[in-house]
């Protein structure tokens, strides 16, 4: 049996209850991403390659403000 998949809340969203990304793991199509204040609303699906190019543009502070 396979373990069932759960949105998470981004480690870098705060406990204030501002704006909040969640991701939902071991998705087989890529990684899908939705606001946490909207849980039934959409979500966009990025594939493995941009979404680690977008972590790692973040982590590195390579983004604009």
């Amino acid at each position: 049996m396979t373990k069932p998949t759960r949105w998470r809340k981004s480690s870098y969203s705060g406990s204030e209850g501002g704006s909040c990304l969640e991701v939902l793991d071991s998705h087989p199509a890529g990684v899908p991403v939705r606001d946490s204040k909207i849980p039934d609303g959409p979500a966009l699906l990025f594939t493995a390659a941009p979404w680690s190019s977008f972590v790692a543009a973040l982590k590195n502070g390579d983004l604009p403000d």
